[in-house]
């Protein structure tokens, strides 16, 4: 059993480095295959088809991203509380799974119902996010903005260095490994700083 754990193990996580690379069109399973180190049979002894081998990463990588969310917010969690858990730990997840931007994003441009879908099941943006800065807007706790606009800027402040990492590091940092590290460890208080001083009113 732990056997048969540790393979599909092994071939998640090389689908995910060939999905990630080459998208969902572009992939093959004997790619995958190689890159787990075994052969095409056994591959698809564990997932029949591409899709369901896609099916399975997808559901594993966005619902890491979900999971962050939930973790984030209740419905007592005040504004700043909300700023704080959410950057932090959003970052904190991008910083040990570096290719999750890219993987969304290839899927939202191959087939966007799907991450729709994904979030409205759970509906944690719309009925729980937007309703902490909907709240905080009313006590006047904060300025008055539209929940779509402050929850997509915090998103690209936090995903941006990310994606555009080799424009980062090349660019502003003298293409150094350890000062990209350094900036993205610095990215969570310089978010939650930049945000609410944006935003609050006190």
């Amino acid at each position: 059993m732990v056997k048969e754990q540790n393979t599909e193990d092994r071939i998640v996580d090389a689908a995910k480095k060939v999905f990630i690379n080459k998208g969902m069109d572009g992939a093959r399973m004997q790619e995958i295959a190689n890159e787990a180190g075994i052969n095409k049979a056994l591959l698809h002894y564990y997932f029949r088809t591409k899709n369901k081998l896609f099916e399975k990463v997808f559901s594993l990588v966005f619902g890491d991203v979900l999971h962050v969310i939930e973790q984030a917010v209740t419905k007592e969690t005040d504004f700043e509380q909300f700023l704080e858990n959410f950057i932090r730990q959003y970052i904190r997840l991008l910083k040990n799974k570096p290719f999750i931007p890219q993987f969304v994003i290839h899927e939202l441009n191959r087939k966007p119902e799907r991450i729709v879908a994904q979030i409205q099941s759970k509906n944690v943006i719309k009925e729980q996010m937007f309703s902490i800065i909907e709240r905080a807007v009313e006590k006047k706790e904060i300025r008055q903005i539209q929940p779509v606009h402050l929850v997509t800027n915090i998103l690209a402040l936090c995903i941006f260095p990310f994606v555009a990492k080799p424009m980062v590091k090349g660019l502003a940092l003298d293409d150094d490994e350890k000062k990209y590290k350094q900036y993205i460890n610095e990215r969570p208080d310089e978010v939650v700083a930049f945000v609410k001083q944006a935003v609050l009113l006190r």
